[in-house]
């Protein structure tokens, strides 16, 4: 797959408070009311034949993944800079939840009573291995695709060092013809995942579906394809 070319529309760059405001929409089409299939289907990549584990979902919205996995008996720790779509979650999965300072993160830390998810509100970029320990997995859907692209190699950092030795990643990245739009979601090549991770992880890619049904009214093409990596530390 192509990374970003010279036809590329140029990309948006959007602040903490442009995704509230998206928030702010009825149905923000980023979220999907079911357990994304790409996490079920790829799911024992992720686990690999273990349990009780520790789960990072970043950027999290208020996706239904992040109760499913707590119901498998792991914890689940998301962050989410939009507070909405943390209550959210919470209500709509008709959860019982804590509110908490969490000043290491300058934010806010949502638990539910038996701790199985722990949502962080506060930006991506306040968390490390210091503030919220390390992770045995980590769930990422379109991760990539939301952050502005020279936040890239950031988040990537972030992601990197909260992975446990022996950590396994579950990536999945949008791919469609940029020329057509600014995003987000952006367009992630394989080249531009190898790339980010190529310091301190191994990528292996490891699936591909088609994702044009997911396509919203104002986005100006017709074919989308999500591409799914495993990444491990090396």
């Amino acid at each position: 797959m192509a990374g970003q070319g010279s036809g590329a529309v140029q990309s948006a760059v959007l602040t903490n408070q442009d995704w509230v405001q998206f928030w702010e929409q009825p149905n923000p089409g980023f979220h999907k009311p079911y357990v994304n299939p790409t996490l079920k289907k790829h799911l024992p990549l992720l686990l690999a034949g273990r349990s009780n584990l520790r789960i990072l979902v970043p950027l999290c919205g208020k996706s239904w993944d992040m109760k499913w996995l707590a119901d498998q008996g792991h914890t689940v720790v998301g962050v989410e800079v939009v507070p909405r779509a943390i209550e959210e979650f919470f209500s709509e999965q008709k959860v019982a939840f804590t509110t908490s300072p969490a000043p290491a993160v300058e934010g806010t830390l949502y638990q539910s009573k038996d701790k199985k998810l722990q949502l962080y509100c506060c930006d991506i970029f306040k968390v490390s291995p210091k503030t919220v320990g390390q992770f045995d997995a980590i769930w990422d859907r379109a991760g990539m695709d939301a952050v502005n692209r020279k936040d890239r190699a950031k988040y990537v950092e972030v992601l990197q060092s909260l992975m446990a030795p022996g950590c396994r990643c579950l990536m999945a990245a949008l791919q469609y013809d940029e020329t057509k739009h600014a995003g987000p979601p952006h367009h992630v090549s394989d080249e531009a995942v190898h790339e980010a991770f190529k310091a301190g992880s191994v990528v292996k890619e490891v699936g591909s579906e088609d994702a044009t049904k997911d396509i919203l009214e104002s986005w100006e093409f017709d074919k989308m394809t999500e591409r799914v990596f495993l990444i491990t530390p090396k």
